[in-house]
């Protein structure tokens, strides 16, 4: 697998690293450190277009036990959904591991219901990538909680 990197412009600590599907390099734990804070940062901003960019045109994505949804647009709509279902949510992650042809990731995730409270829940994730995009992505949460009534 490959990924490759752009810089452009400056910060106060010098060029600023773009992740760039696509650019053939060796894809390096850097790499995919950077593609994960990224994706992170499309769900945190509730970014359902954002995220799909991330995708393959024929990727799976699994939502805890929900029934997988398949394609691209199918899951940007799923997932458009899902953040229309709630105000806000946060994610911190904790470790990641790359494996061959993917990486697991975990952490925690901070959901805001609607009526401005909160769920606070671990998560572990699972993504196998194909041409440095997401062919298959998996959510392991236990999400019961989110909508039962208080």
């Amino acid at each position: 697998m490959f990924v490759g990197r752009i810089t452009s412009g400056s910060t106060n600590s010098g060029k600023q690293n773009y992740l760039v599907p696509g650019i053939h390099a060796p894809l390096f734990k850097e790499s995919v450190e950077t593609m994960l804070s990224q994706l992170f940062q499309a769900i945190d901003n509730q970014d359902a277009t954002a995220f799909a960019g991330f995708l393959t045109e024929d990727c799976t994505f699994s939502f805890g036990n929900q029934p997988a949804v398949c394609g691209k647009e199918a899951v940007r709509d799923f997932v458009a959904g899902f953040f229309a279902s709630i105000e806000a949510v946060s994610h911190s992650l904790s470790e990641s591991w790359e494996v061959e042809d993917g990486s697991i990731c975990q952490g925690t995730v901070t959901y805001t219901r609607k009526d401005g409270s909160t769920l606070t829940i671990p998560f572990a994730n699972i993504l196998k990538f194909k041409e440095c995009l997401v062919c298959d992505y998996r959510i392991f949460a236990d999400t019961s909680e989110l909508y039962r009534p208080r």
